[in-house]
């Protein structure tokens, strides 16, 4: 499923902040979970085999259905947890990706005036991707809530150290991807080798049009995906080019 990282001292690094952050919310989460996380983390590091069996640990995920929340979604369920895939309905869904998210056993919910409030950043020229997200979690957090689970997971790549795992509020965010310092390179392979090295939101395309300076926020943080070594430069040219080109 996932290999140890050797001798990258950077991710060792990495892990073992995480291991810090995990200490911090092992209250919150109960021993169980605490337990098998830690034991995946150091699976990470050192290649210590661990128990997978099942636990009664239930994780609700952010879930796009895209390379990221999919490859948190096996590496979860590969560990033992009994995840609940949520997928936020947005309008720029394409029928597609709605029953690749049902083949995954989705939950779907929905974000009310998600498109309103979407719209009114594109007239302005501003950038969508940040408000996008925001709205989305917020969806699956209330989904969470009401559902008692404790733990809400995401596929993020950057969110390393004391916001790997971090408390807010009722409930405990993992940022799977970060906390065990995988890359895109890795999450490719986990997922089968097959990824398109483009931005495929029609929403992020059309505020391209209408506002070419919105680009520098999409190339931004590609290149802070490329500085934390989450993607190789290969990868980074890839989708620059293809941000330029719209």
């Amino acid at each position: 499923m996932i290999g140890p990282v050797k001798d990258d001292f950077v991710k060792c690094y990495r892990l073992e902040y995480n291991l810090e952050a995990l200490e911090r919310v092992r209250g919150e989460i109960g021993e169980e979970a605490y337990s098998r996380l830690k034991a995946l983390v150091e699976y990470r590091l050192h290649g210590k085999e661990f128990d997978r069996s099942p636990i009664d640990v239930k994780i609700a995920l952010a879930f796009s259905a895209g390379s990221d929340s999919t490859a948190a979604l096996k590496i979860l369920r590969w560990a033992g947890f009994e995840v609940v895939p949520v997928t936020v309905r947005l309008p720029q869904m394409n029928e597609a990706v709605v029953e690749r998210a049902r083949s995954f056993g989705a939950v779907f919910v929905e974000v009310p005036g998600y498109l309103e409030v979407i719209s009114a950043q594109m007239e302005k020229g501003a950038p969508i991707c940040g408000k996008c997200h925001s709205m989305v979690m917020r969806a699956v957090e209330e989904y969470a809530k009401e559902s008692g689970i404790k733990i809400l997971a995401s596929g993020d790549l950057l969110s390393s150290g004391l916001i790997s795992i971090y408390e807010t509020g009722e409930l405990v965010t993992l940022n799977l991807p970060a906390f065990l310092a995988l890359d895109k390179g890795e999450i490719i392979e986990l997922i089968g080798g097959k990824y398109d090295l483009k931005f495929g939101c029609p929403l992020l395309w059309e505020t391209f049009k209408r506002a070419p300076g919105v680009k520098r926020f999409a190339i931004q943080r590609v290149l802070r995906e490329l500085r934390a070594r989450a993607i190789t430069p290969e990868i980074a040219e890839a989708l620059i080019l293809d941000v330029l080109a719209r």
